[in-house]
Parts: C-alpha cells; sequence; structure tokens
C-alpha cells in the first residue's frame, strides 16, 4: 500500500441532508488536496458519514464501522475516519467503544476534519482523535461541494435543525433548534448549482415550512425567488411539516412552472389518539383538511408522505384507520417505519410498547394499501404523455431512466424511456407512458427531446 498515492474515501449513510453534509465534506477534502476516490478497495483511508436517526440506521453506521475495522485488520485499510450524526449524539462515548478508530468527528463545516485527514495520510504526529463541532452548525452558504448526484437534479438545503419535540425523534437533539439559510445565501447556492448544470432544485431541512420565520418571511417566499432563477427546471420541496402551514405556496405553484406541484408532507399518523401521544400538532381530521385544501388549491399536486406503525399506544384498529386512510386520499408515494425507542426523546419508557412483530405487520398492511394505490394510479396514466428528466443514461443513449415531475430522486418511482436516438443527463424528453413494470415504475417510448 505503501506504494499508491495517499487515496481516500467516504462512505455515506443516512437522508438526503446527510447527503449534503457528505457532498460539503468531499469538497473540503478536495480543497485540502486530497485525491477522493469511489473505490473503498482503492483508499488508503475510509471517511464514514454516519447516520442516527432511529434504531435501525444506527445499528447500520455500527455495523458499517465494524465492517471498516476489521478491513484496516487485515491490511485492506489504513485508516478509519467516523463522522456525522452517530458521533454528534454520542460524542465521546463513541470513541471510547471503538478505541481502533483514528479521528471521529462531529458535525461541522468539516474543515478541520479534512485537514486531519491530510495530516493522519501524511503520517504527521499529533493530530487529534476527536473533533467537537460548534454548539449548533452556523445556517449559512454551504461553500463548496462535490455534488455526488447526477447533473439533472441536487440537494439544496434551506434550514439546519428543528424545532418541534415530536416524541420518537432524537433530530433535535443531533441538529439543534430550527435556524434558516438568508434568502440571499440560498437563491446565490441555487445560482451555483445551475450555472453547474443542474436543473432540479430539491429543497430539503428538518423543517422547510419553517424556513424564514425568524426573518419574519416565509416558506412561499424562498420558492418564488428559487423558482425565477436563470436556467432552472424545477423547483421541489421536501420536509414541509403540516402545522402552520404557509398557504401562499400553493399560489406561487401555480403562478411559476418551475414550482413543482408536488409536496412531501410527512403526517406520521391518522389517528388522532396517536398523533398526541406522538406529541404532534393538531388531530386526523386537521390532517384530513390540509390535504383537502392542498388539493382544492392545487387540483393536479402530488403528496407524498411518511407514516410511523406501532408508536406505544397504537392499536389494531389505529392502524387499520391509517391503512383506509392511505387508500382514501390515494397516498402511493408513502414512506413507512416501524417505532424505535430512542434514548432522550420523551416517548422512552413510554407505556403501550407495541411488540415488533405486531408493528411490522402493521407497516406490511399499510404498505399493500400503498402498493394498491400505486398500482391504480400509476396504471391510469398508461396512453398518456409524460416530460421525464433523465438521471441515467444506458446502453448508449437508447435506454433512458428518468422522473416526471410527480416523482422526487431516490424515494419515489422512475420512468424507463426507449426509443431515444441520443440523450444526455438533464435532458428531458417527451414520452409515451406504454405500460408499469412490476413495481409500477413507468416504461415509456420516446416522443420527442423537449429540452
Amino acid at each position: 500500500m505503501s506504494n499508491r498515492p495517499p487515496y481516500v474515501t467516504l462512505v455515506h449513510l443516512g437522508c438526503a441532508r446527510n447527503l449534503i453534509d457528505s457532498e460539503v465534506l468531499l469538497g473540503r477534502m478536495a480543497e485540502e488536496g486530497l485525491v477522493v476516490t469511489d473505490d473503498p478497495g482503492s483508499a488508503h483511508t475510509v471517511v464514514l458519514n454516519t447516520c442516527s436517526f432511529i434504531g435501525p440506521a444506527r445499528e447500520e453506521s455500527e455495523s458499517a464501522i465494524r465492517d471498516l475495522l476489521a478491513k484496516k485488520r487485515q491490511g485492506a485499510i489504513e485508516r478509519v475516519v467516523v463522522a456525522g450524526c452517530l458521533v454528534q449524539r454520542f460524542r465521546q462515548d463513541l470513541a471510547a467503544r471503538f478505541p481502533e478508530v483514528d479521528l471521529f468527528s462531529e458535525i461541522s463545516d468539516y474543515r478541520a476534519l479534512a485537514q486531519g485527514v491530510r495530516a493522519l495520510t501524511e503520517g504527521r504526529a499529533g493530530v487529534p482523535r476527536y473533533l467537537e463541532g460548534p454548539a449548533t452548525k452556523p445556517a449559512e452558504r454551504e461553500g463548496a461541494r462535490l455534488l455526488s448526484t447526477p447533473k439533472s437534479y441536487a440537494y439544496l438545503r434551506i434550514s439546519h435543525g428543528c424545532d418541534h419535540q415530536c416524541a420518537f425523534c432524537a433530530i433535535p437533539s443531533i441538529r439543534g433548534k430550527h435556524r434558516s439559510k438568508s434568502r440571499a445565501d440560498v437563491v446565490s447556492e441555487a445560482e451555483e448549482l445551475v450555472s453547474s448544470g443542474v436543473r432540479e432544485l430539491v429543497l430539503v431541512a428538518e423543517d422547510s415550512t419553517a424556513w424564514g420565520r425568524e426573518h419574519g418571511e416565509e416558506l412561499p417566499d424562498l420558492v418564488e425567488a428559487l423558482a425565477v432563477v436563470p436556467g432552472v427546471l424545477r423547483v421541489r420541496v421536501m420536509y414541509a411539516y403540516p402545522n402552520r402551514f404557509p398557504w401562499r405556496l400553493t399560489e406561487v405553484m401555480r403562478a411559476h412552472p418551475a414550482a413543482v406541484h408536488y409536496l412531501d408532507i410527512p403526517i406520521q399518523h391518522i389517528a388522532t389518539n396517536v398523533l398526541r401521544t406522538m406529541r404532534r400538532h393538531g388531530s386526523g381530521d386537521q390532517v384530513r383538511k390540509i390535504l383537502d385544501r392542498l388539493r382544492s388549491d392545487v387540483p393536479d399536486i402530488v403528496l407524498r408522505t411518511t407514516v410511523l406503525l406501532g408508536f406505544p399506544g397504537e392499536t389494531d384498529a389505529d392502524a387499520e384507520e391509517l391503512a383506509r386512510f392511505v387508500e382514501e386520499y390515494e397516498l402511493g408515494r408513502l414512506g413507512t417505519f416501524t417505532y424505535s425507542p430512542e434514548q432522550g426523546t420523551s416517548a422512552w419508557g413510554l407505556a403501550g410498547e407495541v411488540p415488533a412483530p405486531v408493528a411490522r405487520e402493521r407497516e406490511l398492511r399499510v404498505q399493500a394499501a400503498r402498493d394498491r394505490v400505486l398500482a391504480k394510479t400509476q396504471k391510469a396514466r398508461v396512453g398518456t404523455e409524460v416530460d421525464v428528466l433523465i438521471d441515467e443514461v444506458h446502453e448508449r443513449g437508447k435506454v433512458l431512466v428518468g422522473r416526471p415531475a410527480s416523482d422526487a430522486p431516490e424515494v419515489d418511482l422512475v420512468a424507463v424511456v426507449r426509443g431515444a436516438q441520443s440523450a444526455a443527463v438533464g435532458d428531458v424528453v417527451r414520452a409515451r407512458v406504454e405500460g408499469l413494470d412490476g413495481e409500477s415504475n413507468l416504461v415509456c417510448r420516446v416522443v420527442r427531446k423537449t429540452v
């Protein structure tokens, strides 16, 4: 290994917000002159960016640490660096549990981490093993990022942290209180991304709908500003908390072609008693009224949501109400997860625990309802034409994989398009839907290239 240049690779775990941290970290390492590779097998040093949202994510992160340390003991890699949410949450306790890790870093702008990695690769003495981050990461421009997404889209973080106290969620203890980036900083980042060729901006935050309130602004003001950035094709909003919804957003969607008629609005449940135990704002009826108004204001809007099964006190009747709701409101774009007890949250030790097999069975029932909706609503699109933004090109341009405006990257469905003569990532093609594949993705044939 000593004859090879000191290559560094990054292993990313977790959500789109964490992916931005990974891209920032890649940018910082590049600024330090490190050679970054996407092949862990050729790297001297592996940097792991961890997730700690729920139990399975934490277990995945710790398993990845153990796997990397095993490779280090075998001589396949020389150094292991661990960063991100798991470190932020458990701090020095994590360092004590994994003494073979060469460097730990809490959440920060990662300049010190990149400098530490370089010092390690150069064999310098006295490199600190643990890097503390600021009490809360400032809400400012991200700085240079090495995008790991295709040029067709990029995630754009508009704020940090969350002020809600949902009983099941540890994010406020990891990411801190809500802090909005300034409108000028977000627009500047957007302009930079679009000038590099990005077509779709996917807005992410712990709570998107809280953006700007501490500055006397609202999310619609930001979306409106982003929708007129020269060259932007789509602006998509994810993680919109339903409480205090900024209703002018629907006006912006109707007024600006780039403001996608799509909204990710996690509701977590529909049974009022469960929502209240979760410490979510509002009732099941209020959730229904919000979705009804969204569809009234923007009739072709596509709604995505997330629900949590097996929260303490949930009954079979509550889960059945949720499954019926999913079908009634045709929520085919739906993420599900089961409750994971998280130390430090208000639900820790809560009475009424639901056994894991029961929670999983309830989750499967809700997923089955979702899949029925997807099959129905996607089948209704057969014979129609859709504009598809291309994310991947295969078979020398003859097979394209992309998304209509109805689908967000990574979490929703795709469209597989055949019959193209030539196309590139970031192009938009008009395609006729000819059928569905086994996962309800659209199978299409090109009509023409549009943008």
